[in-house]
């Protein structure tokens, strides 16, 4: 089975694509009508449809240039918040999709990095957008092995090919000013700085 969201790709919210291999059983979702092929009573969102197979066909076409000038937008942003103290990159450097950077700092929560970032303009999370209404730390951040109270300051950015090099840039001014002043203020980074806590990065 397959899920896709057109949003991924640019295309319009709320409609998606669920592929399922012959003979996978699928229960109803909803009863009623024969629509779906009697799995989903109800009239489809036509336009929403053709816009996710169009932006779909845009996306696949091209698939190997958006990767390339992505990954080099990536690996930019990557390099950059590298250069921050006590801070580590979540994912392999390389071998990852070129749309994600997805960081660790220690000392400073998660929900806090955002809301000061977004009040400049930059749109980022602290997990994954399935788990956006959650205060706790990723679990696939913990699995990997990031200490708790690390995860918990986590901060991931997804690029598209409508980014530009000067958005980099200005990521890249202002994430390490928000990350000192919120040290400014942690008890933890104060200790962590005094000696009195070891640092786990």
């Amino acid at each position: 089975m397959l899920s896709l969201s057109a949003h991924k790709f640019h295309g319009p919210k709320g409609i998606g694509v669920l592929y399922a291999k012959s003979g996978i059983p699928l229960r109803n979702l909803i009863y009623g009508g024969a629509q779906e092929r009697g799995k989903r009573a109800g009239t489809e969102n036509i336009p929403a449809i053709v816009g996710m197979a169009k932006a779909l066909r845009i996306a696949v076409n091209s698939l190997s240039e958006n990767a390339q000038k992505i990954s080099k937008l990536r690996d930019k942003l990557i390099k950059g918040l590298s250069k921050i103290e006590k801070s580590i990159l979540n994912g392999d450097p390389e071998n990852r999709l070129p749309s994600n950077v997805n960081f660790c700092f220690e000392g400073i929560e998660g929900e806090s990095l955002l809301l000061l970032l977004d009040a400049k303009g930059i749109c980022a999370s602290s997990g994954s957008a399935c788990t956006s209404g959650s205060l706790d730390p990723s679990h696939v951040l913990l699995a990997i092995g990031r200490p708790h109270e690390v995860a918990h300051g986590s901060l991931r950015i997804s690029l598209s090919e409508e980014n530009t090099e000067q958005e980099i840039d200005f990521i890249l001014e202002e994430v390490p000013k928000v990350v000192d002043y919120l040290r400014s203020m942690s008890p933890v980074w104060k200790d962590i700085v005094s000696g009195r806590k070891k640092s786990v990065l």
